[in-house]
């Protein structure tokens, strides 16, 4: 049976960066929100020979990820999935970004757990924002609601997030708290699916020029005072990265988190 990549926020961007340092030999399924983009990047990856597919999904709902990991392990074995869908602070409202990139990690990790074999690898893609925020913010006895109580989870979450003043430094706090929430999940869920022979590791980019990272270019800049280079990453720089730790031979690298940004996060410590 011929193995499958996932890759959700597939459609531009890293993930689509990702989608092209893949094995040929294994089929491409590409997710979103937006289908026209989604045609576009299936017709690019054809044109390299690989063999693309895509289906519309929005990873706020848990029914259209099921929905996608069907459709996925109906085409073969699904084999590596790259969960690189998100909202950064400009794109949206608290809540929103909560239920995007918090909710959407449980609900990709839980759902393609189910139709996944041994072997197999999972990457949640968080972001370095989820190290700058200091650790007396972080509601991290409310994470564990996600699993139980969506409801009081996101509630928690959103209501955190209302702390500063300003509506774009609010969307800021709650896009940090469900990136830091990502990469607690993802440790979380390195640990519960180890036992199924499912390997689970994040990736946490920092400021990547992107359509996304270009709208946060502003704001994000101060972080790059403090990189090795003083510099944005490139899609094609994070796609190899995720690549590299998608590949089920990287067997032995599980429950961790991989802090891709230049050097930003540990330069600011220097």
């Amino acid at each position: 049976m011929t193995d499958v990549c996932v890759i959700t926020g597939g459609g531009s961007g890293m993930g689509l960066a990702a989608a092209k340092y893949m094995p040929k030999e294994k089929k491409i399924v590409i997710a979103g929100r937006t289908a026209g983009k989604l045609e576009k990047a299936v017709a690019e990856l054809k044109a390299l020979g690989y063999d693309a597919y895509c289906k519309t999904c929005d990873t706020s709902d848990r029914s259209s990820v099921r929905e996608l990991a069907a459709y996925a392990s109906g085409l073969g074995n699904v084999r590596n999935v790259i969960n690189a869908a998100g909202l950064s602070p400009a794109m949206a409202k608290p809540e929103q970004l909560i239920k995007v990139n918090a909710l959407g990690t449980v609900y990709v990790n839980q759902e393609f757990a189910k139709v996944m074999k041994s072997g197999s690898v999972i990457v949640d893609i968080s972001s370095n924002s989820a190290y700058a925020v200091p650790s007396i913010i972080i509601p991290k006895k409310a994470y564990a609601l996600a699993d139980t109580d969506e409801k009081r989870f996101l509630q928690k979450l959103v209501k955190r997030s209302m702390l500063p003043k300003g509506d774009y430094q609010r969307s800021g706090l709650a896009y940090a708290l469900s990136k830091n929430f990502v990469v607690w999940y993802a440790k979380k869920s390195a640990f519960e699916l180890g036992s199924k022979g499912i390997r689970l590791v994040s990736l946490s980019p920092g400021l990547v020029a992107t359509d996304m990272g270009n709208i946060e270019a502003g704001e994000g800049a101060k972080m790059l005072e403090y990189g090795a280079e003083r510099r944005m990453g490139t899609a094609d720089e994070l796609g190899y990265a995720i690549a590299t730790v998608a590949d089920e031979r990287n067997g032995y690298l599980a429950g961790v988190d991989i802090l891709c940004d230049g050097g930003c996060t540990n330069g600011k410590s220097l």
